[in-house]
């Protein structure tokens, strides 16, 4: 059988250092930028095992369920985690963060996802780099997706270790995932007894064996149709331009927000419109109305329209809207509000169905 994805030539170290190097330019970065051969949670936990151990205090902020999933790789890994824990309809503060320092001056370490897509809140990372970078520690941001939706500019804001994944705004495959590393982070890395060695969540091994190496030859065989359409992802944003894409990603966001306040019945599940994340919108159910219930409802008109319910125990009051990547439209924005409001309807909550629409179309910029 002949197929144009099958029996391709070994993807050279060339290209491959090639893909990185645009991953770099994507995020405006001079670090180091490591393509690891796998989903983000790779780099996620990589990263943090990598520069945590017994002598790291890190302050673990917590504005949904990834927040808590590093919480719990830090104490695995030995560190003293003080999580900053605040409601998932908002955003931490800068004043948080450094109320949080003044109270334990000792923190080294900080974690932080950028968007939580999960609950639909974004976070001021630049206010918080200034904070981080004035006490001097460690500073380790998710930003895999707002990566695409909004702008990730780990240099200017002091970020040691960002983690991106293509999955969300960036319209691309999910296999492959970066991350990049400043100095201090390889310097930490490498005094850290417990980094993880000759393991796939090695990122001391990418160090030594691949960026001090000149990138001249790969650790392993890559994953080459992951790369290969990460580097046709990075290539069609660079053709419409970036600024273009998370453009879109905003009006969907702002379409999205609007056309639920005039459908009535749901509501923003973020309290302010500027603590939103642009690549998924969050909503409230009515009370006795189950999310994950009427989301199936709203899925018998189109299974394919970009609509969840939360996870876990949010699953009982949380939509999410995933306007991200190619749903990123006003189509797809329309379509979802359209069979959230006939579920609503066949629920006996009133709706209006064409205010939503005209909301919808008058605040898509």
């Amino acid at each position: 059988m002949n197929h144009p994805l099958l029996d391709l030539p070994p993807m050279s170290a060339a290209q491959f250092a090639s893909i990185e190097d645009r991953v770099a330019k994507l995020l405006g970065t001079a670090q180091d930028v490591v393509i690891m051969q796998g989903e983000a949670l790779l780099p996620l936990e990589g990263a943090i095992r990598g520069t945590a151990g017994p002598g790291t205090v890190a302050l673990n902020v917590v504005t949904g369920p990834y927040g808590q999933t590093f919480g719990n790789w830090l104490r695995d890994c030995g560190a003293t985690v003080i999580d900053l824990s605040v409601p998932f309809h908002t955003a931490v503060s800068a004043a948080q963060i450094r109320e949080a320092f003044a109270e334990h001056p000792e923190i080294d370490f900080v974690s932080l996802v950028h968007a939580e897509a999960a609950t639909g809140n974004t976070n001021p990372v630049a206010e918080i780099g200034e904070v981080v970078r004035e006490q001097g520690a460690l500073f380790y941001l998710d930003a895999v997706a707002s990566i695409g939706a909004e702008p990730v500019l780990p240099d200017a804001w002091g970020v040691d270790l960002c983690v991106v994944g293509a999955q969300k705004a960036m319209g691309g495959p999910a296999g492959v995932s970066a991350v990049s590393v400043s100095e201090r982070a390889w310097a930490r890395m490498a005094a850290n007894p417990g980094a993880p060695r000759r393991s796939y969540l090695s990122l001391l091994d990418w160090k030594e064996r691949w960026v001090d190496g000149g990138r001249r030859a790969l650790l392993h065989a890559p994953a080459q149709l992951e790369m290969l359409a990460l580097e046709a992802c990075l290539e069609r944003i660079e053709t419409v331009g970036l600024a273009a894409v998370m453009s879109r990603h905003a009006s969907a966001a702002a379409a999205t927000r609007a056309g639920a306040l005039a459908l009535g019945g749901v509501e923003p599940y973020v309290h302010e419109a500027h603590e939103a994340a642009p690549v998924a919108t969050t909503l409230r159910t009515p009370q006795g109305i189950i999310a994950s219930d009427l989301v199936t409802q709203a899925l018998t008109t189109d299974p394919a329209l970009p609509l969840a319910a939360g996870g876990g125990a949010l699953a009982a009051s949380m939509i999410r809207v995933n306007h991200y990547g190619p749903d990123a439209t006003p189509e797809a924005v329309r379509s979802c509000l359209t069979a959230l409001g006939t579920a609503l309807t066949e629920n006996g909550v009133t709706v209006d169905l064409e205010a939503a629409r005209g909301a919808v179309a008058e605040a898509w910029a």
